[in-house]
């Protein structure tokens, strides 16, 4: 094991202030300093409050993951961060002090993909990834069917939201159920009391016709929305577990159905779920006996390691430490659209022209005036490549 690498992992794409410190794929330290309190009187993220609390709180984060690791900064293989996709400033926040630490200490820095990150994190609880994985991420700002040969060097994107991610739906119908923000657990716990078929929520892109591995949730909240308002004008009161039960159910249902059928459509016999949303009671549940009934493997990290943290980074830094691959330059930048493709960003040769493929959707895309949204990501495909600390760049 001590000839394993050792990587320090950043996290800071959102509101999670996440350090890990993994050797090889066991993991030392998982330290997580979260500002959702402070956004949940907002009802969603707001990009500002997010940056200003990772800038407070990244050094004592850092200490902490070290200390809980039992070992020094100069033990360190390699510093990973997240660089992109996320919120530009709050990304910007931890490529700067891995920046920071990595020069200091001289040690390679490696600036990697927030997505192919929330893969590798099942490395440290059920050991190396089969090669090809495929990956079913859900999240607030993500819903993606990835197929992932090498986790370092080759995602392939098959499928993804093409307007709410799964993890957004569930913060907007938790709004208009006021039960409050993140939406996501408390939709769960009230939907274990509820019948998911007592409501007929309708199932976005299951046509013949329709993407086989793209995802649309807004039609489905929409719908959720509307049948709340008619029994409010009604005057009659509202099943907030049946409706939970029955929101959740369409979505889970439609999330499983795919991820399974490109698991046999690719001839893959594992599927991995992570990303916030991997945390559902239900969606675990209903993966596993879909899963069972095809014959597939299924591997779901613990909640702890689907939600945003630093353990993900540390663990696919270790990889691409492992595996030999570049590491980043100094002029390394936040990308707050930086495509799935893209695992890491190697030094020397890489240029900014992405092809952009549909990894990701960050959008929010009903221009309510919201102060963001679930896990807020208040930007289209909008090119942030953020090269200094400006104040036109922090705010952008």
């Amino acid at each position: 094991m001590a000839d394993e690498p050792l990587v320090l992992g950043i996290e800071t794409s959102c509101d999670e202030t996440g350090v890990g410190v993994v050797r090889g794929t066991t993991l030392l330290a998982d330290a997580i300093a979260s500002s959702v309190d402070e956004h949940a009187r907002f009802g969603g993220v707001v990009p500002e409050v997010a940056s200003r609390a990772h800038l407070e709180a990244m050094v004592p984060t850092i200490e902490r993951a070290l200390k809980e690791a039992g070992v020094s900064a100069r033990d360190l293989d390699g510093i990973a961060v997240t660089a992109g996709p996320g919120l530009a400033g709050a990304l910007l926040v931890g490529v700067s002090a891995a920046k920071a630490y990595a020069y200091a200490l001289g040690k390679p820095l490696y600036g990697v993909n927030h997505l192919a990150s929330h893969i590798c994190v099942d490395q440290l609880e059920h050991g190396p990834l089969p090669e090809p994985t495929m990956a079913l991420l859900v999240s607030g700002g993500h819903s993606s069917l990835l197929l992932a040969p090498d986790i370092t060097s080759d995602v392939r994107p098959l499928g993804a939201t093409i307007d709410d991610a799964a993890g957004e739906a569930f913060d907007k119908i938790a709004r208009v159920l006021q039960l409050g923000f993140p939406g996501g657990p408390v939709i769960d716990r009230l939907a274990r009391e509820g019948d998911p078929k007592a409501i007929a929520f309708p199932r976005g892109l299951t046509g013949p016709r329709d993407a086989p591995y793209d995802f649309s949730f807004s039609g489905l909240k929409t719908s959720v929305a509307r049948w709340i308002e008619a029994k409010r004008k009604a005057g009659e009161d509202v099943p907030v577990r049946d409706v939970a039960a029955s929101f959740q159910e369409a979505v889970v249902d439609v999330l499983t159905r795919k991820a399974i059928r490109a698991c046999k459509d690719e001839g893959v016999d594992h599927l991995m779920i992570g990303g916030g949303v991997a945390a559902n009671s239900r969606l675990r549940s209903l993966a596993q006996e879909r899963c069972d009934d095809a014959g597939i493997i299924l591997r779901v990290p613990r909640p702890g390691l689907c939600t945003d943290n630093g353990a993900m980074v540390a663990a696919l830094g270790a990889e691409m430490v492992k595996r030999n691959r570049a590491p980043s330059d100094w002029d390394l930048s936040a990308d707050s659209s930086l495509p799935v493709t893209d695992p890491h960003v190697p030094g020397h040769s890489h240029g900014h022209s992405h092809g952009h493929s549909h990894g990701h959707s960050h959008g929010d895309g009903d221009g309510g005036g919201e102060a963001g949204h679930g896990h807020g990501h208040g930007h289209a495909h909008d090119h942030d490549h953020v090269h200094e600390l400006s104040k036109d760049n922090l705010y952008s």
